[in-house]
């Protein structure tokens, strides 16, 4: 070999060195970047903003099992916020991950062993950091999507089929010309042009119709992907093991889906490089692509089971690593205990509310009903939130903002933070009565329900509102029912007195300011803090004493005594 040579071949060696070298050093700078990344996540908030169109499709999993058990309605929801609950607890790294995530919350269990299972999970993860990030790395190739895994799988359901026989016999084509030229070299040449630019034309116009699809087949491979990392990871602990091994399963209805699947949806397909533009050409001439794309969509057909336990499981590992960062969060929480039983009940200590950054924290045993008074501001809304959303996370993440919390299995209804539908053209007290009758009809199902209603029917007159309320509220003095309602109204504190167990929160007024303190307490609010702001804010002394007066007299006698000309103040 004369030195020229030599010298060829050492300066390719050198290039395939750096090029190598390269690699190597851009991969062990995106481990050291991930590991980092995850470890810095665990037990932090999340800082991801969502766009609606995001949130909008995370939420499409769980509508898809909407029928399958109890649904937090959209009423509920919003008036909870669990959308910015959501938002705190997603610490999951899939998309999977947090469509499940999402389903958890949206879906409060009411069976132990599903919550105890849950549970098992959480804590594993917790006593295995090196185990859970290895598991997080892999889960972390299948990327956050703008759309849910469960609309990609509904989108390639729709995807016309197509027989492969055409493009089959126009991949032949330019091998049949090639041979051609063998026997006559100008005809063979002009078949083999004919049958590249036909096949260029054909795979041009039909790789558009597929192209808008090729994220759904990328998203499912990376599904796929990521259950053949767990396959070969030789972990034989009893928690995980029965996940993994559904997770194989629905690896095994999906071999014939992957095989070849690079041909179609290799991420890496965009690369300049020598491998990548050859592959190109094999596409367009030869058709790979497309026969294979079809093909895909075959071998997909009757293996949704298969898809879903993957999304299934791999969504609720990933999940419940989230719950238990959010765990690590917490300054404060405890393990739910349930008890099974047909009465609605709920036991909680040291309550507080997930979004308050100094929250009060508030305790309630609630065995019937509870009517809560109170000013504007004093804290009764934030009480009610506060019951309810300690009730959906004990169902759902097996986590309890409290000291101790022990329950029944609820289901769990809102009326609160209603307006008025102007495109429906209800006004607000129609939009009332519609949202409180939905938590009546479910009332009538007889299952345990914690039902949070605050100022109802406050659309309409006092009378009618004190009317119709009170017969309302008695209604769901049931004991399957567990009834909390807020109002200013203290004539329901007098008629529902045998019904409804009365709480109240107050304030002080000192320094001409209102401080609130936001502890619940027993019995009905006594203070009339609000005749007294007119005097701090400037009114008549006199029609300040004369507002005073009216208020104890009704509050001793239960009427309003008529005002003539002469008892107007000047």
């Amino acid at each position: 070999m004369d030195s020229g040579t030599l010298a060829s071949v050492f300066f390719i060696v050198v290039i395939l060195g750096i090029l190598l070298a390269i690699f190597l050093i851009n991969e062990y700078r995106h481990r050291t970047w991930l590991d980092q990344h995850l470890k810095g996540r665990w037990g932090a908030v999340p800082d991801r903003e969502y766009t609606s169109e995001e949130l909008e499709s995370i939420s499409h999993y769980a509508l898809h099992h909407r029928k399958e058990k109890f649904y937090v309605d959209d009423i509920t929801w919003n008036d909870l916020g669990l959308e910015e609950i959501f938002m705190l607890l997603n610490n999951t790294v899939s998309s999977c991950g947090e469509e499940y995530l999402y389903y958890m919350l949206r879906t409060p269990e009411q069976k132990r062993e599903v919550l105890l299972a849950r549970e098992e999970l959480m804590e594993w993860f917790r006593t295995h950091p090196g185990e859970r990030l290895q598991l997080q790395k892999i889960f972390y190739e299948i990327r956050k999507t703008n759309l849910s895994l469960s609309d990609y799988i509904d989108i390639l359901k729709d995807i016309p089929r197509k027989k492969t026989g055409f493009y089959k016999v126009l991949a032949l084509c330019p091998l049949v010309s090639i041979g051609a030229i063998f026997l006559d070299p100008a005809l063979g040449v002009i078949l083999l042009l004919s049958a590249l630019v036909v096949n260029g034309i054909v795979h041009h116009r039909d790789s558009q119709e597929i192209e808008k699809y090729l994220k759904c087949y990328q998203c499912i491979l990376s599904l796929v992907r990521a259950s053949d990392k767990i396959g070969k990871w030789k972990l034989e602990d009893p928690v995980l093991r029965p996940y993994f091994d559904r997770i194989l399963e629905g690896r095994h209805g999906l071999k014939g889906f992957r095989r070849g699947a690079w041909l179609v949806a290799d991420n890496n397909d965009v690369r300049d490089d020598i491998a990548s533009v050859f592959l190109s050409y094999v596409k367009i001439f030869f058709h790979a692509d497309l026969i294979k794309f079809y093909s895909m969509l075959d071998q997909l057909d009757g293996h949704e089971a298969s898809l879903e336990l993957l999304m299934e499981n791999i969504g609720l590992l990933d999940a419940c690593i989230g719950a238990a960062s959010y765990r690590e969060y917490l300054s404060l929480y405890c393990r739910p205990e349930f008890v099974d039983s047909d009465r609605a009940f709920l036991n909680g200590e040291g309550l507080y509310h997930p979004m308050l950054e100094d929250p009060v924290a508030n305790s309630i045993t609630a065995k019937g009903q509870i009517l809560l008074t109170g000013s504007n501001a004093s804290g009764k809304s934030t009480f009610l939130k506060t019951v309810a959303l300690n009730v959906i996370l004990a169902q759902s993440i097996h986590t309890c903002l409290a000291v101790s919390y022990k329950a029944s299995f609820m289901k769990v209804l809102t009326s609160m933070a209603l307006k008025d539908d102007l495109q429906g053209g209800d006004s607000y007290y129609i939009v009332e009565t519609k949202s409180l009758k939905r938590i009546l009809e479910e009332a009538k199902q007889g299952e345990p329900l914690l039902c949070i209603v605050d100022e109802v029917l406050r659309g309409t007159n006092t009378v009618e509102r004190i009317a119709a309320s009170s017969r309302i509220l008695a209604s769901l003095a049931q004991p399957h029912v567990l009834a909390f309602a807020a109002t200013h109204d203290i004539e329901l504190t007098y008629i529902l007195e045998g019904i409804y167990e009365n709480y109240h929160f107050e304030e002080e007024i000192r320094d001409k300011e209102v401080k609130f303190n936001y502890l619940l307490r027993k019995g009905r609010a006594t203070s009339r803090n609000a005749i007294r702001l007119l005097e701090m804010i400037g009114y008549e002394e006199d029609l300040v004493e004369q507002a005073q007066a009216a208020a104890a007299e009704f509050e001793k006698t239960g009427v309003w005594e008529p005002l003539g000309k002469g008892d107007v103040c000047s």
